[in-house]
């Protein structure tokens, strides 16, 4: 029987033979053959080319949201790496105009084996995150926290082999702590751990929140001493000051409704921890509730609190007179 020509019954999308769509038809510039994928392919490479564009994309490969590890500015720089400040990368602008600041601050870095890198205007700009860098940005190396329990085996350790030493000796050996409660301006941080190396502190501990950590601030303004002056953080203050009395040690919170006097508590020739808290808000309940005494630092009604680093000072200072005069 001969088969009728003309059109056949398509299948409708019912069967395996269904067509299949391709989707939408895609933009011009996206078609290889097409004129305009060509001319987007040009464009793309004359952005590329851009120098102004690549700097930025270099810029970012080594800048961060985070500035607190920056030291900026030819003086800073400078004082840092006097200070020995650990660092690990020096910026400098292109052809920057050098003076003796610049001149000695390559001298420096290069001597401490800090990488030296080259960047034009607009890096610069996005690693410093600030236009007025002076051509210098040094980038510091993360701190090095140390454990509180190595801390203080190390201070007892130090105690017990002046034990046999004249009396003057034995006081100034005595182990002696200073914890921060509430601290978070790196400036202050970094001018209690100067006191605490002057007046022979055997470190300073800070808990792991709300808390200022040792960066490049902190380390400019201790002028080099968080070189010799450990630090330790903690997760709980008030339980590592129990963990310590549990050890011998006694704890002396600063505060101005004190109900002694700081210098003459009765502890300062024991293993000791002086506590001291913000300036606004002082030391924290539990912290309080947990030290031995809370001393105050007699002043004028004219003044209602000091800055920590200040009450820091005054601190370490009396302990470190009474124990000297203690043999007397």
């Amino acid at each position: 029987m001969a088969q009728k020509k003309g059109p056949t019954k398509g299948s409708g999308g019912k069967h395996r033979n269904a067509l299949r769509g391709h989707g939408p038809t895609p933009k011009a510039e996206d078609r290889v053959y097409h004129k305009a994928h060509k001319a987007k392919v040009a464009a793309d490479k004359r952005r590329a080319a851009d120098p102004r564009l690549a700097a930025k994309r270099r810029a970012a490969r080594f800048s961060s949201g985070d500035t607190s590890d920056l030291v900026i500015g030819r003086n800073a720089v400078l004082e840092a790496l006097r200070s020995n400040v650990p660092s690990k990368e020096l910026y400098i602008a292109a052809r920057i105009e050098h003076d003796d600041r610049t001149r000695e601050i390559v001298k420096l870095a290069g001597a401490e084996g800090v990488h030296l890198l080259e960047a034009d205007r607009i890096e610069m700009d996005h690693i410093a995150h600030s236009s007025n860098h002076q051509g210098i940005v040094l980038r510091t190396l993360p701190y090095e926290y140390a454990s509180l329990q190595t801390l203080v085996d190390r201070a007892d350790a130090k105690a017990k082999a002046l034990s046999g030493a004249s009396p003057e000796a034995r006081n100034l050996a005595k182990p002696l702590f200073i914890a921060l409660d509430g601290v978070t301006d790196p400036q202050n941080l970094g001018a209690v751990i100067r006191s605490a190396a002057a007046f022979g502190a055997n470190g300073v501990i800070l808990p792991e929140r709300r808390s200022a950590s040792v960066n490049a601030a902190a380390w400019k303004v201790s002028a080099g001493a968080a070189a010799h002056i450990p630090v330790a953080k903690v997760v709980n203050l008030t339980k590592a000051i129990q963990s310590m009395r549990e050890r011998g040690y006694y704890a002396v919170g600063l505060d101005g409704g004190g109900t002694a006097e700081v210098g003459h508590t009765g502890f300062e020739t024991d293993p000791l921890i002086v506590v001291l808290g913000s300036e606004g808000k002082g030391i924290s309940r539990l912290v309080r509730e947990t030290c031995d005494v809370i001393a105050g630092i007699p002043m004028s009604s004219m003044v209602e609190s000091l800055n920590a680093s200040v009450a820091a000072g005054i601190a370490l200072s009396s302990v470190y007179s009474a124990r000297l005069h203690a043999t007397e």
